[in-house]
């Protein structure tokens, strides 16, 4: 527990740092590069930041000793993933988003990373087989499909902020410009655009539900289950809906608790996984460019959420501490979340 609450606020201190536009290139590079150094600086903080989340770096040494406190095979696993993700983090500052292969690393460095982190830290801790923590491809995966559906959701609140993370190389096809797809008379190529990066992003489904029939421990199946089961029903409800692209796509309230008291064993989320990929497929367009590519990885995951299908689950039983490990699933959810607002309403709804 104390590890992984650890690992969230050192990750949310770089986090904010990478997100402050006031802080200058010539300053933010070089403190994202050296940045896991600073966990071992018993004085360091930065007291400039104007973010929101400014608290976690100027009070960064209460962290850090905290960091220090715990054992060297968690320190071990969070500095190195603090490493790698302030890397990456400086490697994107200056350049979009182009290939889908680049979409990939990009989300690979912001939520991957914390994948393969906590993947670690549940091996280390013996909670979890050692398999876990080695199986990168799949812990990756699972950061992957997180990161992907907050993009590809929140696609006009980061055009209002002046981001931009789809993927060139896909939505070039449909407009000259990424903002041209807010544009009312392109509401139908937009809407295409959309499902193309749905589809994309349903692809890590197998891998996420492998993942999950692996673990064996009720507290880390559900901190790690929930964020997955809200992230398909959000890829559901933005699945050709054209008010992706004029405002804000929501599950509700009632859903997200709901989702989070059913998916405590992998039979469960395996039902939660079919509803919503036919709930796609029902949308499906006969018009739709990617219309053949989207019924293939459904009928994937349709396949793997049959019951009785061929995979390793495992019974879980009612958990004993639910509400602490729906509150550290929403917490999760939120690091992995692009500043949502829809996404804070699942971490008010975890606390509830």
């Amino acid at each position: 527990r104390h590890a992984v609450c650890i690992f969230y606020l050192v990750l949310r201190a770089l986090d904010t740092v990478e997100d402050d536009m006031s802080i200058p290139l010539d300053v933010k590079v070089p403190m994202l590069h050296e940045f896991h150094s600073y966990l071992y600086q018993p004085d360091w903080k930065y007291t400039e930041s104007k973010e929101k989340d400014r608290q976690v770096l100027e009070d960064f040494p209460t962290i850090s000793m905290e960091f220090r406190n715990l054992s060297k095979v968690y320190q071990d696993v969070i500095s190195d993933i603090c490493h790698k993700m302030g890397v990456g983090m400086a490697e994107f500052l200056e350049k979009k988003v182009d290939s889908q292969h680049e979409w990939d690393k990009y989300c690979h460095y912001v939520a991957g990373l914390v994948g393969i982190g906590l993947s670690r830290l549940f091996s280390a801790s013996e909670l979890e087989d050692s398999i876990v923590g080695q199986d990168t491809d799949l812990a990756n995966s699972m950061g992957l499909f997180l990161q992907k559906t907050n993009i590809i959701r929140d696609y006009l609140e980061d055009q209002l902020e002046g981001r931009e993370f789809w993927p060139r190389e896909v939505w070039s096809r449909y407009a000259k410009k990424l903002s041209d797809l807010a544009k009312p008379e392109n509401i139908d190529v937009a809407v295409q655009c959309l499902n193309e990066l749905i589809t994309n992003a349903l692809h890590h489904v197998p891998d996420v539900l492998t993942y999950l029939a692996r673990l064996k421990n009720q507290s880390v199946f559900n901190f790690c289950a929930i964020p997955q089961v809200m992230a398909i029903a959000t890829l559901a409800a933005c699945y050709n809906n054209q008010q992706v692209f004029r405002g804000v796509v929501k599950i509700r309230k009632g859903q997200a608790v709901t989702l989070m008291m059913d998916a405590t064993n992998i039979q469960a989320v395996k039902a939660i996984m079919y509803q919503y990929v036919e709930e796609i497929y029902q949308k499906i367009p006969s018009t739709d460019p990617s219309s053949n590519k989207t019924q293939q990885v459904i009928a994937s995951i349709r396949a793997m959420s049959l019951p009785g299908s061929p995979m390793a689950s495992r019974h879980h039983y009612s958990p004993i501490y639910l509400s602490c490990a729906m509150l550290l699933a929403a917490l999760s959810w939120q690091y992995l979340s692009t500043l949502s607002k829809a996404t804070e309403e699942y971490v008010q709804a975890g606390d509830n």
